[in-house]
């Protein structure tokens, strides 16, 4: 039990560290960027009366010192304040954006995750033939193109070109009316978009869970599951998969923030009403209190993912135990 405490101690210690770093970051790079915030917020016409009151209110007339610690005091409290650029509460923002986000990244994720999988695994099961040099070859080009690239190009052909899919936006303007068209609409805007994270994302799936395939079938164990008359698909994936399973459900969840931080990139290239535009957009615009909430959730997200990912390796493979770790 003590060191089942002193590891979640310790692992609890190091994201709070983790968290406070964050927070001075995001702080003082900000202000660190060349540019003024001010720019946003105040009319030429103001008189400098009213410009010093509205710097006030938002707190930019303090010293920095001050600001921070009202700063890290308002982020702990998950008071995020107004934005400096619509003029409305950042929580009111990230909460219309959200979904957006949720919809294009989880669909997403859980595609290339398990497209990449049954192709690593499908490889490592025909190694040395033609299935396998498929998927390296695929897998291979998948990630070594950049992500805009590949977004633009499916944008230019199958949004331009062949007006298949719409060319922005996440939903038809005006919307539809009634629920299943707008379901349909939804899902047509998104499709592209999806359909291009997952481009983007099966090949490092299909490449990882291949090697780790490849590894485990070389063990003496399924040698000797072969050896019984096992058939080999029980051997594959009732006995090789099941002992690679831990190390690709811990590198699922550790693959999250790195997704939401994609999304920058793709609801800027889609022109979608989501988080990751709006934080390119607060950062350009030096809106201090906007990029500084959505960069705090994302380091929290990040924790929190490489928390469940301690928690999810020990309940998926029996070698591991809390009391094992030190």
């Amino acid at each position: 039990m003590n060191t089942l405490n002193n590891y979640w101690l310790r692992r609890v210690l190091s994201s709070l560290l983790v968290i406070a770093v964050v927070l001075s970051l995001n702080f003082f790079l900000f202000r660190l960027m060349p540019g003024d915030p001010t720019g946003s917020l105040l009319d030429p016409r103001f008189s400098p009366e009213a410009k010093q009151e509205l710097l006030k209110s938002y707190g930019l007339d303090k010293p920095l010192s001050q600001q921070f610690f009202m700063y890290v005091k308002q982020m702990l409290a998950f008071r995020f304040g107004i934005s400096f650029m619509s003029q409305r509460p950042v929580w009111q923002e990230l909460a219309e954006r959200l979904p957006n986000t949720l919809l294009l990244l989880f669909p997403a994720l859980l595609l290339s995750a398990v497209l990449g999988t049954l192709l690593g695994v499908a490889a490592a099961k025909g190694r040395g033939r033609l299935t396998e040099k498929a998927v390296l070859l695929s897998g291979a080009i998948s990630f070594s193109f950049p992500s805009f690239f590949v977004q633009l190009v499916l944008l230019l052909l199958l949004a331009h070109a062949f007006p298949i899919f719409p060319l922005r936006g996440s939903l038809s303007v005006p919307p539809p009316t009634g629920f299943w068209n707008l379901v349909v609409d939804r899902a047509w805007h998104m499709a592209l978009p999806i359909a291009s994270l997952v481009l983007l994302g099966f090949g490092s799936w299909a490449l990882y869970v291949r090697n780790l395939m490849v590894k485990v079938l070389g063990e003496d164990f399924i040698l000797l599951a072969r050896a019984k008359g096992l058939r080999e698909n029980e051997v594959l994936w009732g006995h090789a998969f099941r002992t690679a399973l831990p190390p690709i459900v811990t590198i699922f969840f550790l693959s999250l923030p790195g997704v939401i931080s994609g999304a920058v990139i793709t609801e800027t290239v889609f022109s979608l009403h989501g988080i990751g535009k709006f934080l390119l957009d607060s950062v350009l615009g030096h809106d201090y209190p906007a990029a500084g909430a959505a960069f705090y959730l994302m380091s929290l997200v990040t924790v929190i993912c490489n928390l469940l990912a301690d928690v999810v390796y020990t309940f998926v493979d029996p070698r591991i135990s809390f009391r094992r770790l030190r």
